[in-house]
């Protein structure tokens, strides 16, 4: 990261994206080209990650030094949070940028987005925050905050027309991205396994550390449990960073059968999923993802004890998984808190490997859900920022 004159030279007048998380770096990763074409080459910088940096992104900061999730673990971090935002409003503002996205991270970014549309600067906000979900009344800091926000699902289209903000359902950038029929025995073939006819199990305990942390030991004392009762089996585990492979591998340890079966890369969760029979993942995007990939999965997760509590008080929906919530009914099992204990889990992967009618009925359900969200998002999302940087110049 070079000095502020440096980087205010280089980047005057761009597109600041602010990232907060691996599946926000993905998902603006996907559209920077199309920005860039629609803003002559403009740069565009702020926060981002490994995704964004290789599609020429110049980030001031990295995504990890936003990654802390729930209630109670952001007051460790809250006096460096704070000093982060306030020192990014500085700089992005001084930088005179034509617009700010912020990418996902509510929590983080809308604070931003209303201090810098208060100077006058368009704020357009990508992937709404669950108000459908869970904290409702968050539809009035949007307003205060957001000049036109980015969604990824249609249903949310109807929210955002009632509480008189500009929203545009831009398709999920996801359901573009991941083909409408996998390639099972291609992804196989990836990871050695092309003649091999044991099943593969892809588990995905979460992308940031703390996830890791909270997950693994569930996840992979299912595993443990299911290899012994069906005999073998392989098991794909892609993590995020060096920081997660390397917790991955220290849990996975303490699981003998499984340490000898495992395949443990960075940046692969994509294609983990394309070669599974089964995925166990933890709640989140990656849940979507293996739905859009048609694969039968369990969702399991858990936090420390007391952001759990608070979070289930502010909830308003049934499930949290996307598979079961864009359904509106228990399409796949869910695991979580209390729940998250290895026994349980490892019965209801057993049943997603070997329940060969559910499977089918799956994979059906999951293709009319990708169609759903199909759209070209790239283009839609420059178009947006096109139009409202032109509202300032």
């Amino acid at each position: 990261m070079g000095t502020h004159q440096q980087n205010s030279a280089l980047e005057n007048h761009g597109v600041i994206w602010l990232a907060g998380e691996a599946s926000g770096d993905y998902i603006a990763s996907l559209a920077l080209d199309e920005v860039s074409k629609r803003f002559d080459g403009a740069p565009q910088y702020g926060v981002g990650g490994s995704r964004m940096r290789e599609k020429g992104f110049h980030a001031w900061h990295d995504i990890r030094e936003l990654s802390v999730r729930g209630y109670v673990e952001v007051i460790a971090h809250l006096p460096r949070l704070i000093r982060l935002r306030n020192d990014l409003v500085q700089r992005f503002a001084a930088s005179s940028p034509r617009v700010f996205v912020g990418v996902d991270a509510p929590d983080f970014n809308l604070g931003i987005e209303q201090q810098l549309r208060r100077r006058g600067i368009p704020t357009v906000h990508y992937v709404s925050p669950s108000i459908w979900a869970w904290r409702p009344e968050r539809i009035h800091q949007i307003r205060r905050s957001v000049d036109h926000m980015l969604l990824v699902f249609p249903f949310e289209q109807a929210i955002y027309r009632r509480a008189g903000i500009d929203a545009t359902y831009v398709g999920h950038p996801l359901a573009s991205v991941i083909p409408m029929e996998p390639d099972r025995e291609a992804a196989r073939r990836d990871y050695g396994l092309g003649e091999d006819s044991l099943p593969v199990v892809t588990v995905m305990p979460g992308s940031r550390l703390d996830e890791v942390k909270g997950c693994a030991p569930a996840f992979f004392g299912a595993v443990e449990k299911l290899l012994h009762r069906m005999g073998d089996m392989h098991v794909l585990i892609p993590a995020a960073d060096e920081q997660a492979r390397e917790r991955i591998i220290f849990i996975a340890g303490q699981y003998a059968r499984l340490a000898q079966r495992m395949i443990v890369r960075i940046g692969e969760s994509h294609r983990m999923i394309e070669a599974a029979d089964a995925v166990l993942v933890a709640s989140g995007t990656a849940t979507l993802e293996a739905a859009l990939y048609k694969k039968p999965m369990v969702v399991g997760y858990s936090m420390p004890a007391l952001t759990g509590v608070l979070m289930q008080k502010k909830g308003l929906v049934r499930h949290v998984s996307l598979p079961n919530i864009l359904m509106g009914e228990n399409v796949v099992p869910e695991f979580l808190q209390y729940y998250c204990r290895a026994d349980q889990i490892s019965w209801a992967l057993e049943e997603a490997l070997t329940n060969e009618a559910k499977k089918k009925e799956l994979a059906e359900r999951f293709s009319a859900l990708h169609e759903t969200l199909r759209a070209d998002t790239a283009s839609l999302v420059a178009e947006v920022l096109a139009s409202r940087a032109l509202r300032r110049w």
